[in-house]
């Protein structure tokens, strides 16, 4: 996304628009916000047309959750959250961390990060093969206004994926105490464990106060 001038798209009244063109992403927060008690309609970026892509330049997940969040409010006038998240592995010290989407060289080919992120830990044993999710949550106003907050889901890696639900990692993350990956997980019970749902229930007192 870009800070070019704002871009038409439906009119504002109580709505919040979320930094992605992801629509499992927008899916996920909209069930989220709702157990929160925060009823404002949640966009996707692709509801604005004339927003672009904004580089991710940061060095931590907060930073690009500030940057993205902070662009998309300038661009569209209205309150914008973000997240940033990624996958981090014990044994490749902390990656791929903020580069999880592309860690294949190619941005959001999940099939594609998760075969190359398998191959690399191809001999690890099962002792070694723990790992967390990490996200920042980001809130936004046109005024400049900022609120980040954080969460985390440890975790092993299983050999192989399992499950058809989720995106990106999940169906390689077992969450500790679970049987399961993620990616087998209900969107429920996902939803009340993950490190999306953690950071952006810790942002919701915020959301509150700032948008009533």
């Amino acid at each position: 996304m870009s800070d070019a001038p704002r871009s038409s798209a439906p009119g504002t009244g109580d709505r919040l628009v979320l930094a992605t063109r992801n629509t499992h992403k927008v899916a996920e927060l909209r069930a989220i916000l709702g157990e929160m008690g925060v009823h404002r309609e949640l966009l996707g970026a692709d509801a604005f047309p004339g927003v672009g892509e904004i580089a991710e330049t940061g060095v931590t997940f907060e930073e690009n959750a500030l940057l993205k969040a902070h662009a998309l409010a300038r661009a569209t006038g209205l309150p914008a959250l973000a997240d940033d998240s990624g996958l981090c592995v014990d044994v490749l010290g902390g990656a791929p961390g903020i580069l999880s989407a592309r860690w294949s060289g190619r941005h959001g080919d999940d099939r594609a990060n998760l075969e190359l992120l398998l191959a690399q830990l191809d001999g690890i044993p099962d002792g070694h093969r723990g790992a967390h999710f990490a996200c920042a949550a980001a809130l936004a106003l046109p005024d400049g206004t900022e609120r980040v907050t954080v969460g985390r889901l440890s975790g092993s890696l299983r050999r192989a994926p399992a499950g058809e639900g989720g995106f990106g990692y999940d169906p390689i993350l077992q969450p500790e105490g679970e049987t399961r990956t993620c990616a087998e997980l209900s969107p429920a019970e996902k939803n009340a464990i993950s490190h999306r749902g953690r950071a952006f229930r810790a942002l919701a007192p915020e959301l509150r106060e700032l948008l009533g």
